[in-house]
């Protein structure tokens, strides 16, 4: 193969790539992959073969190679690939390992360009595996791909055991996550985003900025909680909100899809907003108070939810007929008060806890609960 040859200090490496098919063909899964009913049983490992020895033994008591996470990526890759157009499928290198010292002759004069022997025995995956198995499963409904997608690989020849194992866990155990509210910010610019992920995003964003909007610069964006002044992280509110839109996507779409229901839902959730500020009064943001805290304002959004399926039109007088309704509100201050708080309502969790005030908020108003999905 074509590669280029790159020195770093005193270690050389090779950069090239690969069709997708023949990169399958020359590759070994050493963990089990699973797709729609179809599996990759992961290849026999040799006893002998000390380095896939070591990398499976780490892969089968990290977490993140357990079979259902495992699954659930690898789909998600493979939808990736479909829904891709615009964007290269696999714009990242896949890391390549032999043992087997490879030949480099340089091309045509041109420095650290030139040919790369192929080894006699399949590469191992130090980085990629769920990638490539991804791409298999993808290569098998789609056949008609397999010679429009070229694989970027990096290959790394002729080292010992301890290279190839220290490199394996340097990558896997300091992963770079995404800030979760960061990547909330950047789904509208991203081509493959599910819609109605998008369209939770725009109501979020559309929270924080409008200068109507009770949360307005309330959301935490950053991702931190240092912040005082702030009320709900970014990720909090949209899962709320991406809760409630993808319950009801079916009749968004029927009903226009984003250009129409995004002001409309987020003129329900802000009226619905103002009527819960005017009901509960003085407690609206006061620390003493869990009003305007995330836990309780995740429940009045599941509330808000509830009661728009009933009696969100027509929008004229929404603000002062929802104050009604939600008026029952006022009788629970003492109840929301920060001291004691976790006593009156006991849980095993954020989870739990989120539910109960939900149900209890609802009862007092008279507004029935829908059960998620």
């Amino acid at each position: 193969m074509l590669a280029t040859q790159i020195r770093q200090k005193d270690g050389i490496f090779y950069f090239g790539s690969y069709r997708a098919q023949e990169l399958l063909d020359r590759v070994r899964f050493i963990s089990r992959f699973y797709g729609e009913g179809e599996e990759i049983a992961p290849a026999h490992i040799a006893k002998s073969d000390e380095i896939a020895q070591f990398i499976a033994k780490i892969e089968r008591t990290d977490s993140a190679f357990q079979r259902t996470i495992s699954r659930a990526k690898v789909r998600q890759l493979q939808n990736f690939y479909e829904t891709a157009v615009s964007q290269p499928p696999i714009p990242g290198t896949v890391l390549l390992f032999t043992s087997e010292k490879l030949r480099f002759q340089t091309a045509g004069g041109m420095e650290g360009v030139g040919h790369l022997s192929e080894p006699q025995q399949k590469f191992l995956i130090i980085d990629g595996q769920h990638r490539l198995a991804a791409l298999r499963f993808y290569l098998r409904s789609h056949p008609e791909d397999a010679a429009t997608i070229n694989v970027p690989c990096v290959i790394f020849d002729g080292r010992s055991e301890d290279f190839a194992t220290e490199m394996f866990v340097t990558i896997n155990s300091t992963p770079t996550r995404i800030n979760k509210s960061h990547l909330i910010d950047l789904y509208e610019r991203v081509s493959f985003a599910e819609p109605h992920r998008k369209f939770a995003s725009r109501v979020a964003a559309s929270l924080y900025s409008e200068g109507d909007s009770p949360l307005r610069y309330r959301i935490n964006r950053l991702g931190g909680r240092s912040a005082k002044d702030k009320w709900i992280l970014q990720a909090e509110l949209f899962n709320e909100l991406h809760r409630w839109v993808n319950r009801d996507w079916r009749k968004i779409q029927l009903a226009g899809g984003s250009r129409s229901e995004v002001p409309r839902y987020y003129a329900i959730v802000r009226d619905f907003l103002k009527a819960a500020e005017r009901v509960w009064g003085e407690a609206w943001g006061h620390a003493s108070y869990m009003v305007a805290r995330p836990v309780t304002l995740k429940a009045m959004l599941r509330v808000c939810a509830d009661l728009a399926r009933e009696d969100a039109e027509p929008a004229d007088g929404r603000v002062k007929r929802w104050e009604e309704r939600l008026s029952p509100w006022g009788e629970q201050l003492r109840a929301f008060r920060v001291e004691g708080f976790y006593e009156r309502f006991p849980a095993k969790g954020e989870i739990e806890r989120v539910s109960r005030i939900h149900r209890e908020l609802a009862r007092a108003a008279g507004i029935e609960t829908r059960p998620a999905k």
